[in-house]
Parts: structure tokens; C-alpha cells; sequence
């Protein structure tokens, strides 16, 4: 054997062989050092983030409620960075020094070929543009990936250019969240929440090769990471929500093939949507049975011991679990099941308790929906044809659903949580002279009086609305404490107190069809003096037609009430009729806003 020695090390001294190594290009060898860097700082963050905690520090702005749901519906996946290497083997030698699986397969990358092609006015098709997913561990032992982009610079290729400007700017580093069980719902819910906080738009698109849709945002400027982009990712192919997410029609977006007859995966998707009462049932079902109570107490616990606990048959309840685990509400774990965050909301005592809303979606409302065709071909609403009578006679009749009623409108509470803040309520609040009184018209049990009070001290109530409410109303606002400051007036909307300084109509216009909202809003108009306001909270329907929260619960209001949800400009329409004037409208949360009128 013959080693290459230097001429001053004596010849007898063994020398090891070193590992042959591709030799890079003199101008590659810091830049290949700062790629190392970049990888190992990378796989570093990905092994240490928790998803709610990291969610919490991409939106700064969420609320409890939204970031549980966020954390329900989204799981941190993996965090990328482009690398520019000379070639596969230098790359590979990166990973492994990382402590990264270099033996991981690489996939051609669509979406970040495209972008750089276009921010570097080059052909797509010079771009040899990769994709490597080599696994990491979470804190929890989650499994997660490095997501490494790799755009192959060899050193007489011309690409240093592009090279040096990303590294600088480090425009494809992002954080990416995988959407847990997709459906164009779930998908623009989120979409529209990641947008309500500040994220913007800023591409996305479809990769056949992984039958894989990302949707990119720009972080928001007060996002307290360092990545500038963050990523949904959701299988599958949903490019009739990308179309909407990057703001065009979809015949613009990227071709679309016919889909042949019998296409299974249109199938399914069609199937999903047909059993989609089988979820309602089996969420009421999880409330009804007070599963959440007792998995609260027992956590961990096995069907056998759930099964006692609420008087249940324990296959068929281990059907039932199954199915809520597949769903997101419970997690089945090796000592037995527990609660996810979504479930907790099912339990009757849980801050933002939904349980009075999975109760009437799968009893009372669940019953007209079955008759939505009456509603359609007459335009009569299916629960007076179910029923017999409207569903306010019908609740009035019934004392514990009218109670379970007015529960359901408190579990909507999230929508209120901006609402104390508006400028209207503050200007009053601080306004000098006698203390300003808000009149909350049909404000239910008084929830958001009560919120409203609570935020202001300086402000007094009077709440309107019908005598066997009015005595749960007492007991809400007494518990928060503002009760004394508050009237409590028995009547309808033909009886709206005058005097008052702000009118709220808290989801109240969108029972009636438009005769009776001119009604109500011409009592508010004449009650009001001369320069009070009026703060209306409602859904609102997009103005172009797209699908958004409003455009569910339009089809709810048709077939149970004969009310409808409504565009701004609609109740502008409205306003303008009963002598008032739309100011602006702000967004709440689950898609509500708050309309500002004053007398015109």
C-alpha cells in the first residue's frame, strides 16, 4: 500500500486515508459550511417546539378558545430551508453530519421550482429543485421532518446568483402545519383564521407527485418567530380552496384533468359529506351520554369503566369511542381514552361549554333538517312543517328546551370576546356626565351585557327581553358582579326603551326575513335619540359569492327560522329603510361583525 506523504514528514509515520469527499468549487466551500449551519440549526428547532405553544407565537393574537381549536385541527410537521448544494453527495454528507438521515428519498419540488423561477426571471425547467423529509423526533416523540429544499448549483452552472440572494433573505424558510383530516370546510376555516390574524396570502399550490396541497402565508408582522412563512399543508388535492386562497378563479390556477366517471377519490369525498350526520348524532350522542364529564374524572380509563359510568353497552360504546377518536374528539391511548380539546368543550361545566349546541344540532335542528326539501320546493321553514309552529312558540311551550336554547347562544360566547373593546362602547364608557347606558334588545341571559359591563364600570344596562328569560338573566349578570348597575325590562321588540345611548342586536336580525327586520329596526330607530348608536352582530355573507361560516348557517336560518344571513350591503339596504345609516362594520370571531349605525 503507498500513501502520498509531505516530503517533511518522515516516511516511516502511518498517515489514515481520508474518505474521498466531492471536491467543491473555492466559491462553495464557506457557502457549503453556512448550508450546514442552517440545516442543523433547523432539525434543532423542529425537536423542540410544542404545536399549541408554537401556534400561540406564529398568531400572537389568539384567543384560548381559537388556539385549542387550532391545536385540535393542525399539528407542527416540520420546518424548511433551501440548501444550495454542488451536488447529491455533498448534500448527503450535510444530513448525515446533522444527525439527519442522508439515505432519505428526494422528490421533485413544484411549488418552490416555480417560485424561484419567477423571482429569478429563469426557466422552471433549468431548476433541478428537490425535496428531502428526513424524520426528526418532537419533545413528545412526535414524528416530525426537516424539510429540505435542495437546488443543485453545480460550479460552472450560472445559479450562484440565486444562491447568495436566498441565502440573504431566506424566503423559503417557513413552518408547516399539517391540517388533520382535510375537508374544503375544515380548510377554509382555517385559511380564514390564520388570515383574521395577520397572515397573508402569499402562494401555495398543488404536487401530484405527493397528491399534496400547500397553502402558503406571510407570517404577520408581529409573529414572534423568525420565519417569515408559514404553510398549511393538507393531502390531497384541494385546489378549488387554493383557487380562492391565492385569489383567482380556479380556470386560472394550475389545469385541472377531468375526472373520470367512478373516480374512487370523488367517491369518497362524496361519501364523507353523506355520513356527516352520522357525526352530528355521535357528537350529541358523546354529550347526551356525559362521556366528557366522566372522562374528565376517570382519565385514561377503558370502555369496561366508561361503560359503567354511564349505563352504556360497552361494544357498542367502544364503537362509538372509536368513531370519536377518528374524528378528533377522544385519543385511545395503551392505558385507554381521555379527552382531546375539542371534546372537553362537550362537557356541560367547561369554560365555553358547546354541549347546549350539540344537543340542539342533533335534536330539534337535526329533526326539520330531514325535511330541507319542503323548505326548497315551498320556501316555508322545515321546523314549522315538522313542528306544527315557529320554533320561538315551540321552545316558549317547552320550558327545559328554551332553557337548553338560550344555552346554545352562550356557547357562540367566542364571537363576543372583541366586542367590549369597540370604539362606540369605549367612547361611551369614558364620556363625561351621567353614565351612558347600553340597551342589549333580545340579549338572551345576558351574556354579552354581562361582558360588556364587566369591561366598563362607568356604563350601566338594561336588558330587554321575554319574562321567562329574564330570571336566568338575573343570575348571569348577578354572577359577574354587574347586575346592580343593570334594568331588566319584560317585552318584545315593540318595546325598546328610549333614552338609551348604544342599542345592541345581538344575532337577532338574521331569525326574521327582511318585512320583520325593517320592523325591529324601525322600533330601534324611533326609541333612539338623536345621537345614540346602534351596534348590530351578525354573520356576513361575502360579498363575491364565496363560501365562508355565514354561508352555513344562511341554510340553518332558511330551514329552521325563515330568517337568512345577510351581505353588509344588504343590511345597508335595511338600515336605510327604517331611517338609520350603516357607519363601517368590524370582524369578531367565527366569522361574525359588528355593524355601527346611527340615526341617518
Amino acid at each position: 500500500m503507498h500513501s502520498r506523504l509531505p516530503s517533511t514528514m518522515p516516511s516511516t509515520t502511518p498517515m489514515p486515508m481520508p474518505a474521498p469527499m466531492p471536491a467543491p468549487a473555492p466559491a462553495m466551500t464557506v457557502n457549503a459550511v453556512d448550508d450546514a449551519d442552517r440545516l442543523g440549526a433547523t432539525a434543532a428547532f423542529v425537536r423542540e417546539q410544542d404545536t399549541s405553544v408554537l401556534l400561540s407565537r406564529v398568531l400572537p393574537g389568539l384567543d384560548g378558545p381559537e388556539l385549542r381549536a387550532l391545536t385540535d385541527r393542525c399539528s407542527f410537521a416540520h420546518a424548511a430551508v433551501l440548501v444550495f448544494p454542488p451536488d447529491e453527495g455533498t448534500l448527503r454528507a450535510q444530513l448525515s453530519a446533522c444527525g439527519l438521515a442522508s439515505d432519505v428519498s428526494a422528490q421533485p419540488s413544484v411549488v418552490v421550482r416555480e417560485r424561484l423561477a419567477a423571482r429569478h426571471h429563469r426557466n422552471p425547467a433549468d431548476l433541478d429543485v428537490r425535496i428531502l423529509r428526513p424524520t426528526v423526533h418532537g419533545p413528545a416523540g412526535e414524528r416530525r421532518a426537516v424539510e429540505v429544499f435542495a437546488l443543485t448549483v453545480p460550479p460552472d452552472s450560472g445559479l450562484h446568483g440565486i444562491a447568495t440572494d436566498e441565502r440573504r433573505l431566506d424566503r423559503e424558510a417557513h413552518l408547516a402545519f399539517d391540517v388533520e383530516r382535510p375537508d374544503p370546510l375544515v380548510l377554509r376555516g382555517l385559511l380564514a383564521g390564520f388570515a383574521r390574524h395577520g397572515a397573508v396570502a402569499d402562494g401555495g399550490g398543488y404536487n401530484p407527485h405527493e397528491d399534496g396541497t400547500v397553502f402558503y402565508f406571510g407570517a404577520p408582522a408581529d409573529t414572534k418567530t423568525e420565519f417569515p412563512r408559514v404553510e398549511l399543508y393538507a393531502r390531497g388535492d384541494h385546489r378549488e380552496v387554493l383557487a380562492e386562497h391565492l385569489g383567482r378563479p380556479l380556470a386560472e390556477g394550475p389545469a385541472r384533468p377531468p375526472r373520470p366517471s367512478g373516480d374512487p377519490e370523488a367517491a369518497e369525498a362524496l361519501l364523507r359529506m353523506l355520513t356527516g350526520a352520522w357525526t352530528t348524532q355521535a357528537l350529541a350522542a358523546c354529550a347526551r351520554l356525559r362521556l366528557p364529564e366522566v372522562m374528565h374524572r376517570h382519565t385514561g380509563a377503558g370502555v369496561q369503566e366508561l361503560a359503567r359510568a354511564v349505563d352504556a353497552h360497552p361494544r357498542s360504546l367502544a364503537t362509538l369511542l372509536r368513531y370519536l377518536a377518528m374524528l378528533g374528539v377522544v385519543a385511545e391511548g395503551p392505558d385507554g381514552f381521555r379527552l382531546t380539546g375539542v371534546g372537553a368543550l362537550l362537557a356541560a361545566e367547561a369554560p365555553g361549554s358547546m354541549r347546549p349546541l350539540a344537543l340542539m344540532y342533533g335534536g330539534p335542528f337535526y329533526q326539520s333538517f330531514a325535511h330541507l326539501t319542503h323548505t326548497v320546493r315551498s320556501g316555508e321553514p322545515a321546523f314549522d312543517h315538522f313542528y306544527g309552529e315557529n320554533h320561538f312558540d315551540h321552545f316558549a311551550g317547552d320550558p327545559e328546551l328554551a332553557a337548553l336554547f338560550d344555552q346554545s347562544m352562550v356557547s357562540s360566547a367566542p364571537i363576543f370576546d372583541p366586542l367590549p373593546a369597540h370604539p362606540v362602547l369605549a367612547a361611551a364608557a369614558t364620556a363625561p356626565g351621567a353614565p351612558r347606558t347600553v340597551v342589549d334588545i333580545a340579549g338572551g341571559t345576558g351574556e354579552l351585557l354581562g361582558r360588556i359591563l364587566t369591561a366598563h364600570p362607568t356604563l350601566r344596562g338594561v336588558l330587554l327581553e321575554r319574562p321567562q328569560v329574564l330570571a336566568a338573566a338575573r343570575a348571569q349578570l348577578g354572577a359577574t358582579g354587574a347586575g346592580e348597575r343593570c334594568a331588566y325590562q319584560a317585552g318584545d321588540f315593540a318595546d325598546v326603551p328610549p333614552d338609551g345611548d348604544v342599542y345592541v342586536l345581538s344575532r337577532v336580525l338574521h331569525d326574521w326575513d327582511d318585512a320583520r327586520c325593517r320592523s325591529i329596526l324601525r322600533s330601534c330607530a324611533e326609541a333612539m335619540p338623536r345621537d345614540a348608536d346602534l351596534l348590530v352582530v351578525e354573520r356576513l355573507l361575502p360579498a363575491d359569492g364565496g363560501s365562508s361560516l355565514a354561508t352555513a348557517w344562511d341554510l340553518h336560518m332558511m330551514c329552521n327560522t325563515g330568517g337568512r344571513e345577510r351581505t353588509a350591503d344588504h343590511y345597508a339596504r335595511l338600515f336605510e329603510d327604517c331611517g338609520l345609516a350603516l357607519v363601517g362594520h368590524t370582524p369578531l370571531a367565527l366569522g361574525a361583525h359588528t355593524l355601527h349605525a346611527r340615526r341617518a
